[in-house]
């Protein structure tokens, strides 16, 4: 991968949440596969919902210590080869990921359980670093295993070629040749070309083949690049969330993407983002792109 983190850690926001715990085994396991460095995040001024105030007699400064340590020690007993380091600080959650965001390979954060009320509000410090970092963010559910492991599947929303998708298809095809995997290139074609080029038409079939066509020449240039990854294609009408949503149900990991933003106050993430990260069952990745 290009860009300022390619050979920096991957990061993952630790807060003894069970969430926050199934991300940083994703984490690990992702960092092992792609041999990078792992970096275990705690703000201790950052509590995870329902947690007491106090502690006993221990500070919050002593509790987060020993979330990390107990972390640390845990992924070690699981990878023996993982390299890991610990940081406990005092500034918000989301201002040191985003910080760090500078010079990670990617951000990992656990999401809500799949499903639920709650999932629909995926918390200020996740909307937060994932509206603002410059690096990938991965949102991972608590409801995730090793049997993930076990899909083979990376599935990637290309809707334009170029600088819109090359991040997303970067970081999707790197992600399917550490892991194994192959890519699933998505793209949605609207709702409308049933009037231009109705189903079972002859114009339709030439405008499916057109557009399959063109997908495959946005893939292209990272089919070359990364020869030993298998490549399929899937175009089909309804709205991107729609479609990606189903593409994506037994997927490893879903890549999709969010335009950058000069300023704090101006980001957001658009519909497909949203849609995804609220109700794709595997993690889910959000690219920054121009």
């Amino acid at each position: 991968m290009t860009g300022p983190g390619v050979n920096g850690p991957v990061v993952v926001g630790l807060d003894g949440s069970p969430a926050s715990v199934t991300a940083a085994w994703w984490a690990a396991r992702t960092a092992v596969d792609r041999g990078l460095p792992l970096l275990l995040l705690h703000s201790w001024t950052t509590r995870p919902l329902g947690a007491p105030i106090a502690q006993e007699a221990l500070s919050k400064q002593r509790y987060g210590g020993e979330v990390l340590e107990r972390m640390e020690a845990e992924l070690l007993h699981r990878h023996d080869d993982l390299k890991v380091t610990t940081e406990l600080v005092s500034v918000p959650a989301s201002k040191a990921l985003v910080d760090l965001g500078d010079r990670a390979a990617m951000l990992v954060l656990g999401s809500r359980e799949h499903g639920s009320i709650a999932s629909f509000f995926l918390g200020s410090v996740n909307l937060y670093v994932l509206g603002l970092a410059r690096c990938p963010v991965v949102a991972v559910r608590p409801e995730a295993t090793d049997d993930d492991a076990e899909r083979y599947e990376i599935v990637v929303g290309v809707q334009e070629a170029g600088a819109a998708s090359d991040p997303l298809l970067e970081f999707g095809f790197t992600a399917a040749e550490a892991q194994g995997a192959r890519v699933r290139a998505v793209r949605a074609l609207p709702l409308s070309s049933l009037v231009t080029h109705p189903r079972g038409t002859h114009r339709d079939d030439g405008y499916e083949v057109d557009e399959q066509a063109r997908l495959a020449a946005a893939v292209a240039p990272w089919r070359e690049r990364f020869p030993t990854v298998a490549v399929t294609y899937q175009v089909a009408r309804g709205t991107a969330a729609q479609v990606l949503l189903t593409a994506s149900a037994h997927s490893a990991l879903t890549v999709v993407g969010r335009r950058r933003h000069p300023a704090p106050l101006s980001w957001k993430l658009g519909p497909v983002a949203h849609a995804a990260l609220h109700h794709v069952p595997c993690p889910v990745a959000v690219v920054p792109h121009d």
